[in-house]
């Protein structure tokens, strides 16, 4: 175990009065509030975005990085911003295609102990810090018209699983969920059609339509543009 994590489970245990408790879970409240608050604020005008998920831990050169900056290059030629975590890896690529296609490009950044810093690509009045996953979490599926599952980690299931539990639920309407990277995802696939679906039926064969997988940037950006024809709509920045 390392000396960070044993601090934080003796902290969790530590004896606490209730003026304590109290203290500290007010100044919480009012500082989820603020989060809350700035990122309304910077977002409530930005017009039709996408959001793109992925790692942060995925380098220049690997060809995924490459696909997201393609998407998020073409998203933004059809007038969609893109909206991405803010940090290195995918979430660089597509910030870094937003800004070559002079699009904009919002940075929803998460303040971590590690691995996460802002990239160079955000738009300087686009650029927000979160130190709450779900405050952060809330602003991407609020101002997201859809969103791109690029191959990553935990914090990327995370943000897909939300994203389609809130459509499957109803919560949000049912925008358009892209997973690129056919090889990448296929076990993921196969365990929700075979262990979800057929032997413990947690799902449903319309949840496996929730979203669509494919391999290349324009299949990717014609998904959303083409889901948005049949209602007739286009950005309008």
């Amino acid at each position: 175990m390392n000396p960070y994590n044993d601090d934080k489970i003796r902290k969790a245990f530590a004896t606490k009065d209730w003026n304590d408790i109290k203290a500290s879970d007010s100044w919480q409240i009012f500082k989820i509030m603020s989060e809350f608050v700035e990122g309304f604020e910077k977002m409530s005008k930005i017009g039709p975005c996408v959001s793109i998920f992925g790692s942060a831990r995925t380098k220049p050169d690997n060809k995924y990085y490459i696909l997201a900056e393609e998407i998020a290059f073409k998203l933004v030629q059809e007038g969609y911003g893109v909206i991405t975590g803010g940090g290195p890896g995918i979430m660089e690529a597509a910030n870094k295609g937003a800004r070559r296609g002079k699009g904009k490009s919002v940075g929803l950044n998460i303040v971590l102990p590690f691995e996460q810093k802002f990239n160079d690509f955000i738009d300087d009045d686009k650029n927000i810090n979160f130190d709450y996953f779900f405050v952060r979490k809330t602003i991407f599926l609020k101002y997201s018209q859809g969103f791109i599952g690029m191959p990553g980690g935990f914090g990327t299931m995370d943000e897909l699983f939300e994203s389609l539990t809130l459509v499957q639920t109803h919560k949000i309407a049912q925008f358009p969920v892209v997973l690129v990277g056919k090889s990448y995802w296929e076990g993921l696939i196969e365990w929700l059609k075979s262990s979800m679906m057929e032997r413990e039926s947690n799902i449903n064969p319309m949840d496996l339509e929730l979203f669509k997988i494919v391999d290349t940037a324009d299949e990717a950006v014609a998904h959303i543009t083409e889901f948005y024809s049949k209602y007739l709509l286009k950005p309008n920045f």
